[in-house]
C-alpha cells in the first residue's frame, strides 16, 4: 500500500461542491470514479478542504492509498485521460506514509475575483463577482488590514459542523485592481493557517460594503470584535473563490 498526494485544478460550476453528497455530482465523487477505473480498487481520498459548489480550485490537494503498482507520473496521465474536461491533475506524487490532507496542511491562499465594470463581461460570469457599482478599493485595503493577525474570526464563520474553536491566522490580505482582457478587475488574495466554512466570502462581502460607501473603513474591526455572524456583511457569491495554493 502506497500513499499517494495529488494537486489538482477545476472548475467548480457544475458540482455541488467537493464533498461526497448522495444523489448528487461531486468533484470528490468524480475523481473516486476515475482512480476506481484506472486501479480496480475503491479508493476514499481526503482533500485539503471541501469547496462549496461552484468555488474553483488552482491546488486543491488529496491524499489517498492505494495498492497500485502505477508510479506518478503515470497515473496523473491515466487520470487526466478519465477525468471530466473540467478537472486536471496538475502535480501527482508519492507521500510519506500517514500523509493527511487536511490534518498537515498548514497554509491555504485563495484568490477572490470581483468585476465591478459597467458592462458585464458575460464570458467571465462564472468565474468572477459581477458587482453593478464602482468599488474604492484602497478603502478596501485599508479596512482589511485590521483582520490581518491571529484573531477569533467568529463573525466571519457560517454555521457549519461544530469546530474546535474559531481563532485563525491571516498572514497576509491584499487587494489589488489589474487590467485583464474584459476589463480591470479586483483581486483580493488571503493566506492563513486555515479558514472557517465561508470565512473568505462573508470577508469579501463585508469589505465590498466599504468599497461602495456603506460603511466606514473602520467597520470590519467592529465586525471582527462582536464575534457574531450577523454583524458582518454578506457572504460574496461563490463563483468568484478559488482556492490557489496549499502548503505542508
Amino acid at each position: 500500500m502506497r500513499t499517494f498526494k495529488l494537486t489538482l485544478a477545476y472548475d467548480g460550476t457544475y458540482y455541488c461542491g467537493w464533498q461526497l453528497q448522495p444523489g448528487q455530482v461531486t468533484l470528490q465523487g468524480k475523481l473516486e470514479q476515475a482512480l476506481a477505473t484506472i486501479t480496480g480498487e475503491s479508493i476514499r481520498v481526503t482533500a485539503s478542504g471541501r469547496t462549496d459548489a461552484g468555488v474553483h480550485a488552482l491546488g486543491q490537494v488529496v491524499g489517498f492509498e492505494s495498492e497500485t503498482h502505477l508510479e506518478p507520473p503515470v497515473l496523473k496521465k491515466a487520470l487526466n485521460a478519465t477525468l471530466p474536461l473540467d478537472m486536471a491533475v496538475v502535480a501527482a506524487e508519492l507521500a510519506p506514509e500517514g500523509f493527511h490532507a487536511t490534518r498537515h496542511a498548514v497554509r491555504k491562499m485563495y484568490r477572490y475575483t470581483i468585476d465591478d465594470g459597467e458592462v458585464r463581461d458575460v464570458f467571465a460570469r462564472q468565474y468572477v463577482w459581477q458587482h453593478k457599482s464602482p468599488l474604492d478599493v484602497e478603502a478596501m485595503q485599508r479596512a482589511a488590514a485590521s483582520l490581518v493577525g491571529t484573531h477569533d474570526f467568529s463573525s466571519f464563520e457560517s454555521q457549519s459542523s461544530p469546530r474546535e474553536n474559531s481563532v485563525r491566522t491571516i498572514y497576509s490580505l491584499r487587494l489589488e485592481r489589474l487590467p485583464e482582457p474584459g476589463g480591470p478587475r479586483i483581486f483580493l488574495e488571503v493566506e492563513g493557517n486555515g479558514f472557517l466554512y465561508n470565512m473568505v466570502r462573508a470577508i469579501v462581502g463585508t469589505l465590498v460594503d466599504v468599497g461602495r460607501g456603506a460603511q466606514s473603513e473602520a467597520w470590519p474591526a467592529k465586525v471582527l470584535a462582536a464575534k457574531d455572524r450577523s454583524a458582518a456583511g454578506q457572504t460574496a457569491p461563490a463563483q468568484g473563490l478559488c482556492l490557489v495554493r496549499v502548503d505542508y
